[in-house]
């Protein structure tokens, strides 16, 4: 589920309580293009120059994505260009904790290599936690802790002043500190800069992303000052931090150093380099065990509480990660520890094994629910890294019970955080320990931009989880339960298009349906048209060639259609850029000379082909596609025709419920 709009998710939901009767319990076919039809039928369109109506357009892609593809950097086949670059990045970041005074200071170097064509002479960098700033701009509320100190800013060696307008300087603007170094960094060349800084630790800070919880767990996420991403399309990404919708990083490599009081366990985005120093003998030894166990073994229990870590004041806790795209950890003194191996269903190192990695549960007492939470996270991790056929390439995944700092869950690379779940259900915890493992393939992989199109994260997520749900929980339409919220809020004409930016949407609801519940819903239909074989090479097309890059919507697009070798102009524009609505229509069946003539009306604004689902009166069935260019042609009507035969008894559009059909009560026809 979504990770920090609570409310208004529990508002979606009691929409969704209105929505029609439920769909019928099935899994996702295997092949959702229809068959060939068991007897001969006859297709006639018929247009009605009393019902006119706009057909869809083209795809026109933004003018910076144009330039790109003019550039080479992107293709008409929605592959990265043979001119592609995107920056590099190394980051030493070093931070203390203090748990009495909840605050936290740091330091945070950069070493920064221009890979593009273009002379650079300043330099984005972000303090998302400016959200929290006296007079900062937002969408959300956010406690006021006074944000981000800057205590320091140097560039090349050199140590620069605020504000002044020549030479070399920085300046805070909200959430974006903008550095001008003592010299422009040419293509090709680099730069090194380090910035100090510290700030008080609001409870549920960057909307409910990061904070603390009583006196005994905190969970830090963009707690440093780090890169913004200049890329090939748009430049600098500088749109500011509001609070709601989320990020775009560039990929780097993190060497972290964490200081805090002993008995504080701290587990961070990376591998743990110094666990056999820090941990307790026992702990450790436990640890160990876990890291060749398929069944989870508990590392910490309420027993080991006070004799987590060996001794002393304060410890330092070193980690290292390559190719991520950001860094979080946490700190906790009293939370019980599961871990245990899952497969990544892939050999990543070449040894002709297939490889593991592990995954960690911390949970404190109170939640009940979080026992098979690493279960969970292991069917997550293997199911997914089969699913999008690519391995899950990371050490851990760590997942943290955040109690009054969320209510659902929020992803870093490695680690996520979520509420205790204690009054929901298990199938929830479920589905929501899938969502956040779901986002290390998209964002925290296939680096799309949050800020501005939630719905490529977002969407895709929440598909997946649906996806792994029908494995781990099968006897539901987990793909309708997203379809009919989606629905509701449409009836209510309360959505908002998918392609408008994240952060200009008119309310939290219309930001959360073109986010989450339409884009999976979208994937879902895509799929019935191009039927599952075609799509899901597609759709792995797109995650591995864009693994590690920056893809914008138009390459994904650009993907389907050279896979798929169809203009889906139609399906783009009418799904992404609008929020038309989809209503088909069995208006009647008719005979003439023995013949039934079965007549379709598309009400609605939406073109998509119509799937019938014919049943005889000799109990065999007939599967046909009127295609969608019956509709793009101007036809309000189109007649299918069954030569002679026996008589029609049910006529369905859409039997498997793949397409969001905004009035499924006209889909079907009996005698």
């Amino acid at each position: 589920m979504p990770h920090c709009h609570i409310a208004t998710l529990a508002t979606l939901l009691l929409l969704a309580a209105g929505c029609s009767s439920p769909q019928p319990v099935v899994a996702p076919p295997a092949d959702p293009a229809p068959a060939a039809s068991e007897q001969p039928a006859d297709l006639n369109l018929s247009p009605r120059a009393d019902q006119p109506r706009t057909v869809t357009g083209s795809v026109v892609p933004d003018l910076p994505f144009q330039r790109a593809l003019a550039a080479g950097t992107r293709s008409a086949n929605g592959l990265p260009g043979a001119t592609y670059w995107q920056q590099e990045a190394s980051y030493r970041l070093s931070a203390e904790l203090f748990p009495e005074e909840r605050r936290l200071t740091g330091r945070s170097e950069i070493d920064y290599t221009n890979n593009s064509p273009d002379t650079l002479r300043f330099v984005y960098l972000e303090l998302t936690l400016n959200l929290h700033a006296e007079g900062a701009v937002r969408n959300e509320p956010a406690e006021v802790t006074g944000g981000v100190t800057v205590n320091g800013v140097m560039a090349g060696g050199e140590t620069l002043e605020e504000g002044q307008r020549t030479g070399a300087y920085y300046e805070v603007n909200g959430t974006n500190l903008v550095i001008v170094p003592p010299a422009p960094i040419p293509p090709g060349g680099t730069a090194d800069f380090a910035v100090d800084f510290g700030y008080a630790i609001p409870q549920a800070g960057a909307s409910g992303r990061m904070g603390y919880s009583e006196d005994n767990l905190f969970f830090l996420a963009y707690w440093y000052p780090r890169m913004g991403v200049y890329d090939d399309v748009v430049g600098w990404q500088n749109d500011q931090f509001l609070g709601r919708a989320e990020l775009y990083q560039g990929f780097a490599d993190y060497d972290i150093e964490i200081t805090a009081p002993a008995q504080w366990l701290v587990l961070s985005t990376g591998d743990l380099l110094n666990a056999e120093d820090l941990l307790a003998p026992e702990v450790f030894a436990r640890y160990q065990e876990a890291l060749g166990s398929d069944t989870p073994v508990t590392v910490v229990t309420e027993a080991d509480f006070g004799n987590i870590t060996t001794a002393g004041e304060t410890l330092t806790w070193r980690f290292r990660a390559k190719d991520v795209r950001d860094a979080a950890f946490s700190a906790t003194r009293a939370s019980l520890w599961d871990a245990g191996r899952a497969s990544v269903g892939g050999d990543l190192d070449g040894d002709g094994e297939t490889d593991h990695t592990l995954i960690n549960a911390l949970y404190r007492p109170f939640a009940s629910r979080w026992t098979k939470v690493a279960e969970y996270g292991q069917h997550s991790i293997t199911f997914l890294s089969e699913y999008t056929a690519m391995p899950y390439p990371w050490p851990h995944m760590t997942i943290i019970e955040a109690r009054d700092i969320i209510g659902g869950g929020m992803e870093f690379p490695m680690m996520t955080i979520i509420g205790d779940y204690t009054s929901r259900s298990d199938s929830d915890l479920y589905a929501v320990t899938n969502h956040e493992l779901a986002h290390m393939w998209v964002p925290m992989i296939v680096g799309t931009d949050e800020r501005r199109y939630s719905w490529m994260d977002e969407g895709a997520t929440t598909f997946h989880e649906n996806q792994a749900k029908f494995d781990y929980l099968p006897g539901e339409d987990w793909n309708a339960v997203d379809k009919n919220i989606y629905l509701r809020v449409a009836q209510l004409g309360l959505e908002g298009e998918m392609m408008r930016r994240s952060n200009f949407h008119n309310t939290g609801t219309a930001f959360g349906i073109a986010s989450y519940m339409k884009p999976a819903t979208v994937l879902v239909a895509l799929r019935g048209v191009l039927g599952e074989e075609t799509f899901i090479t597609a759709w792995q097309t797109f995650l591995r060639e864009w693994a590690y890059k920056h893809p914008y919507p138009w390459d994904m697009f650009n993907t389907f259609e050279s896979v798929s070798g169809r203009d889906l102009d139609w399906f783009w524009t009418s799904w992404y850029y609008g929020t038309g609505q989809l209503d088909q229509k069995v208006a009647g069946v008719r005979y003439e000379n023995g013949a039934a003539e079965i007549v379709v009306e598309n009400l609605g604004s939406v073109v998509m082909p119509v799937d019938l689902t014919v049943t005889l009166d000799n109990g065999a069935t007939i599967t046909e596609r009127i295609p969608e260019d019956a509709w793009l042609s101007g036809a309000r009507t189109a007649t299918l025709r069954v030569e002679a035969g026996p008589a029609v008894m049910s006529v369905e559009i859409d039997a498997a419920g793949q397409y969001p059909d905004i009035d499924r009560s006209n889909n079907v026809w009996s005698r």
